[in-house]
């Protein structure tokens, strides 16, 4: 592809002190091979966007860019001989012109306010728009975005469209399955997907929104059909640094990158939707909006909810009508999940029959409610509850599926005389991530559960005693104990439940690793809990008592997170 069709639609600057391969932008142009936002990944006259990540900035391996034989750079700050990055006194954005012992042609330096914006737009030329001959939905929002996805894509097949699907658990397109790295990946690789889904056959897409991903202009340059609000609550704080910031993310799919046509699906029962909908009104975008919830005045509505280990019932009432809901799925947080795809699904024209039958074939979604029950008298749930709020929906949703608020467990969590079922809460805390959520979480854990154990999530570069010990700042119950190994605490979970109790593993939900100091080790809270069970159910059968390894620690201290 001509570098002038790549670089269409940009806002930038060609730097032409440099001799261009081919000429500069307005000299003849260059083809261009590939993008790549990766030096690892440069190649012969491909573009390079030189953007700052988590880890890395992309204007330190310039010099190593160039030797890979990059035909233009794309940057937004000054550049010195060494490929090191650096703003210049001015703050102005022209690069420093030597790297003397490069043995490639120099490239053509392209200067840009904004390399990911600038890296969106690219990306999106570069892959030929391929939204516009889709029909993009996008799903944004703290809590929900995940299942929302799956009822959805239930309902557009019972249509009778094929699917794809970009999202935290993976991304699909027809029958491949491919890792998620992020919920929404950068912008090179989400239109790529959206391309690789055209090319497969697909007529829609279904894509979480995550507010990094909002705020990083990762998903720009997509024309989104619909759009989805599902809530907004105390998250990523370490990232945004305010509440009003995270809103401001979300609102730009709504405000900056739907469709003028496009319709917004609104939870009206959460305040920040509420705010939603009245900026939207001011921004004149009113005319598309669907909202929903249970309480009165919004457009889609819940009433007659039963709520069951057997699945939701309930009605949806609708422009006068009411419509009868039948669903697999568990628990008020999936009313919800239920109603914003129904928004959506009205939003694109489905008729009510299929609507209802979608919501009705759509099973559980990996590691969100997930039982677990191979023939154990009380029930195991997983579930990706990583917030305050969500942890407090998990257990509320566990509580109201069992016998009204009894006395805690006794010391250590084992039963005493009453035999009331209990919820035993598993769950722990993300290292590097908001360290103002983890006292919250412990006061919610501890008030809603009648015992818990505190254990590791994915420390990262943290010490697991570090966090832990900002999760009991919350705490003033001493229903509780720590167990730092979470194979360990898991263990004991299921060990002290008894006939009738809830145990929650709280945090992780569909991960299959551990991530501790920059090393992914393999680990899957379902292979140990269905271990765990076995194991008890077998010492059940020969009459043993306590836990097998009782005495002795799961794993060996020095490696305290070895893979499975």
């Amino acid at each position: 592809m001509r570098l002038k069709e790549v670089m269409r639609g940009c806002d930038y600057t060609p730097s032409l002190t440099l001799p261009p391969r081919g000429g500069g932008l307005g000299e003849g142009d260059m083809d261009i091979s590939g993008v790549a936002y990766d030096s690892r990944k440069v190649k012969e006259n491909c573009l390079f966007v030189a953007i700052t990540g988590e880890r890395y900035d992309g204007h330190d391996f310039i010099k190593d860019v160039i030797e890979g034989g990059a035909a233009a750079i794309v940057y937004e700050r000054n550049i010195n001989e060494t490929g090191k990055g650096r703003m210049g006194e001015t703050g102005t954005y022209s690069p420093v012109l030597r790297v003397s012992d490069s043995p490639s042609p120099l490239p053509l330096y392209i200067s840009v306010k904004n390399t990911r914006k600038a890296l969106a737009c690219i990306a999106n030329n570069f892959y030929g728009r391929p939204s516009d001959r889709l029909t993009l939905i996008g799903i944004t929002g703290t809590n929900g975005k995940t299942t929302t996805t799956y009822i959805l894509k239930s309902i557009l097949e019972s249509w009778g469209k094929e699917v794809g699907l970009i999202g935290t658990i993976q991304y699909l397109i027809k029958d491949r399955v491919y890792p998620a790295l992020h919920t929404t990946p950068e912008s090179l690789e989400f239109q790529g997907l959206l391309k690789d889904i055209f090319l497969s056959g697909c007529t829609h897409v279904i894509s979480e929104v995550s507010s990094h991903a909002l705020a990083q202009y990762r998903v720009d340059g997509a024309g989104f059909k619909t759009a989805v609000f599902t809530n907004l609550t105390g998250d990523h704080l370490d990232f945004h640094k305010t509440m009003e910031d995270y809103f401001r993310a979300k609102e730009r799919l709504f405000r900056e990158l739907l469709n003028k046509d496009g319709t917004s699906v609104i939870n009206l029962d959460d305040p920040y939707g509420r705010s939603l909908v009245s900026s939207l009104v001011a921004f004149c975008r009113s005319q598309n909006i669907l909202t929903y919830g249970l309480e009165t005045g919004a457009d889609i509505m819940a009433v007659d909810i039963d709520n069951s280990f057997q699945g939701l019932r309930f009605k949806i009432l609708f422009r006068g009508r009411n419509y009868d809901i039948s669903s697999h799925l568990i628990g008020q947080p999936n009313v919800y999940n239920i109603m914003s795809a129904v928004g959506v699904s009205i939003s694109l024209g489905v008729p009510w029959q299929v609507i209802l039958k979608g919501i009705e074939k759509a099973g559980n979604v990996t590691g969100r409610f997930e039982k677990v029950d191979i023939g154990q008298g009380f029930l195991c749930i997983i579930d990706y509850a990583h917030s305050e709020d969500a942890l407090e929906r998990l257990i509320c949703t566990a509580r109201e599926l069992t016998l009204p608020p009894h006395p805690p467990l006794t010391k250590g969590g084992y039963r005493g005389g009453d035999s009331s079922p209990r919820i035993i809460t598993v769950f722990g805390c993300g290292g590097d991530r908001d360290r103002g959520k983890r006292p919250r979480m412990g006061a919610v854990a501890t008030r809603l559960s009648d015992f818990v154990i505190i254990t590791s999530d994915n420390p990262r570069s943290e010490e697991p005693a570090d966090i832990i010990k900002e999760i009991e700042g919350g705490i003033v119950s001493k229903n509780y104990l720590i167990e730092p190994y979470r194979r360990e605490a898991i263990m004991k979970a299921v060990d002290m439940a008894d006939d009738g109790d809830i145990v929650l593993i709280a945090g992780k939900g569909h991960e299959d690793y551990q991530e501790i100091k920059g090393v992914r080790y393999r680990f899957n809270d379902r292979d140990v809990i269905e271990g765990a069970i076995k194991d008890k159910l077998q010492r059940k059968d020969s009459g043993s008592q306590g836990v097998k390894n009782a005495g002795k620690k799961l794993l060996d201290p020095s490696t305290p997170f070895s893979s499975t």
